[in-house]
């Protein structure tokens, strides 16, 4: 446990996200991107030029709070620079606040912002370089292989030598760590053992320039972080959980056992083309004992509607910006 500190007070900021959503109910933890205008004192009337944009992908700002000290950590930076920039506007954001990043995996609906992410939290911090955590894996051409055979490329992930040109100090390694005086934990790449859990159908690489596309439906450069909140357990955060949130939350568990699972946020990615596996999926789910669970990008509305009858703790949807206090 030496690895990660419990923190007393965990913030939870949704920056990107696929949906919108400030009209329904929260719990009193939980509120919604229009509420917070007025805990900010705002007064003029809202227009559509002041509030966030949904957009297919995730970006997500943790602060956690020990003692008279936080520590706060950018996971993702979502598909594109210009959603990433208006968002944090609209949410007032303190880019100079920002102690390190963490990029999920290899897909540009999730790195697609970094490079802009980077550089405005650079600028602003004003001191040294920001930590950028990454995977090596994360940076061969990506595609999807279609029914008919064909592939559909898929944007890379920004180079290192372009982050670091940003403001970045680039950390790439497979290895897990904490980050930010240990309030938070990177996982490593994470064991897959359920039979169900099988990826990701049809993704493809290349390892090398022009060589053929080989089938990578395992993301193997995934990875998820975790907290711990003092009193309450492990809270996960899962961008895209490929790798099965089952398998995520069974990996976090065996980490760190002797602290009970809490919450779990992020995209399930129940889908599509893993739309099947809702069920087990659910069912499974239920054996961690958690008390809340905050899906959001691409879990699918299918799979939200089944956690929705089928989960026992709280279910509160991701949205951007949401902020939840734990």
């Amino acid at each position: 446990m030496n690895e990660l500190v419990p923190v007393d007070r965990l913030e939870i900021l949704v920056l990107v996200d696929n949906t919108t959503d400030s009209l329904s109910t929260n719990p009193d933890y939980v509120s919604s991107e229009w509420s917070s205008f007025w805990t900010r004192g705002r007064m003029r009337p809202v227009t559509g030029r002041d509030t966030c944009c949904a957009h297919h992908g995730l970006a997500v700002l943790v602060t956690a709070h020990r003692g008279g000290t936080r520590r706060t950590m950018l996971f993702d930076a979502g598909p594109e620079g210009e959603t990433f920039l208006r968002n944090c506007a609209a949410l007032e954001v303190d880019f100079g606040a920002v102690d390190a990043i963490v990029l999920s995996h290899g897909h540009w609906d999730h790195a697609g912002g970094l490079v802009d992410a980077v550089r405005a939290i650079a600028q602003r911090r004003g001191h040294g370089a920001v930590p950028c955590y990454l995977h090596p894996g994360m940076f061969a051409p990506r595609a999807t292989r279609r029914p008919d055979g064909s592939v559909r490329p898929l944007g890379p992930v920004p180079d290192p030598g372009d982050l670091e040109r940003a403001g970045a100090r680039v950390v790439v390694t497979r290895e897990a760590q904490p980050v930010g005086d240990r309030a938070f934990w990177v996982s490593g790449e994470i064991p897959r053992v359920t039979p169900y859990e099988t990826g990701l159908p049809g993704q493809v690489r290349r390892n090398a320039d022009d060589t053929a596309w080989e089938p990578d439906p395992w993301l193997v450069d995934e990875r998820f972080v975790t907290v711990n909140v003092r009193d309450k357990g492990l809270f996960v955060f899962s961008a895209c959980s490929h790798a099965g949130i089952v398998n995520v939350l069974k990996h976090a568990h065996e980490r760190f056992p002797e602290v009970p699972l809490y919450g779990a946020m992020g995209g399930l990615h129940l889908s599509g083309n893993t739309e099947s596996i809702i069920p087990q999926t659910v069912a499974d789910l239920g054996r961690f004992g958690l008390k809340l669970l905050a899906p959001g990008h691409c879990t699918g509305w299918r799979a939200t509607v089944a956690l929705a009858n089928g989960f026992d703790g709280e279910l509160v949807p991701s949205a951007v910006g949401k902020r939840y206090v734990l």
